[in-house]
């Protein structure tokens, strides 16, 4: 196999990595910038993403502090395009078609690459900075799903790599942060459970009991509520990924008293109650 060929299977299967990456919130300061993003954060979490996205539009900005706004909105534009195409299993034609996706696609990639940057600029001169660093890869894991996993084009490799090592650097620095422990398990998850075996270690390999360990641990974690949102959610989703059907609806339960709009919770919960 030419390593172009074997470049192309690998780029291909990231795509899966980030599946079910969620924005990851910012605890609250009081400030009216912070209620604003806690009100957008209640929004996203109830699946309202265009209204998530519209309350962030003024939050986002070329600043380093504006960086959960942008990753933010970020999630809940690329949840937009994702719910517009739907399970079409032609991505590209039904992209096409869509109406409003060719504008939420322009501004979903002029946004993050201005995010991008801000955390790369700023990572230059402070490169221990736990918040940035994981910013970023939450950024490059967003840019990733939008092009592999909701459009199924051939890029974001890179944005992986570098998302891989930003994850690691905050958790070797911090291994209680409970946002970056979260986002690592998916990619040990996934890479385990979805990744031909000659690819693993080419991404760096994974480790399925890890990944489900540690959302279980963050699921449990003392935090914020919309950080123990995103650790709830992850284990609910690799619980049905799992099958485990049982724990799933349990889980589903701890999701729907915080977030009783949520539709897609609402319906799993009719469907296994």
């Amino acid at each position: 196999m030419t390593s172009r060929w074997r470049g192309w299977i690998i780029v291909g299967a990231v795509a899966a990595i980030v599946v079910s990456a969620m924005p990851t919130p910012v605890q609250a300061d009081g400030t009216e910038s912070s209620a604003q993003l806690s009100a957008a954060q209640t929004q996203f979490y109830n699946g309202r993403y265009a209204e998530a996205a519209a309350a962030t539009a003024d939050l986002c900005k070329a600043a380093v502090e504006a960086l959960p706004a942008c990753e933010l909105r970020a999630s809940a534009i690329l949840f937009q395009i994702r719910r517009a195409i739907g399970e079409a299993p032609d991505k590209d034609k039904a992209f096409k078609q869509c109406a409003v996706c060719d504008g939420l696609f322009t501004t979903f990639i002029t946004e993050i690459r201005q995010a991008q940057g801000v955390a790369r600029a700023h990572l230059k001169t402070n490169p221990g900075d736990e918040q940035a660093l994981f910013f970023l890869g939450k950024l490059d894991l967003n840019y990733v799903w939008l092009q592999l996993g909701t459009l199924g084009r051939r890029t974001g490799l890179e944005e992986y790599r570098e998302a891989r090592r930003s994850l690691d650097a905050v958790l070797k620095r911090n291994p209680a942060n409970v946002r970056a422990k979260v986002a690592r398990a998916w990619i040990d998850y996934i890479v385990d459970t979805k990744m031909p075996f000659g690819t693993k270690w080419l991404l760096g390999g994974g480790n399925k009991k890890k990944g489900l360990q540690s959302v279980r641990e963050a699921a449990d974690a003392e935090a914020d509520l919309f950080i123990r949102a995103e650790a709830v959610f992850a284990l609910w989703d690799m619980q049905v990924r799992e099958k485990n059907f049982s724990g799933a609806a349990v889980t589903a339960r701890r999701l729907i008293a915080d977030f009783p709009d949520n539709a897609d919770v609402r319906k799993f919960l009719d469907a296994h109650p």
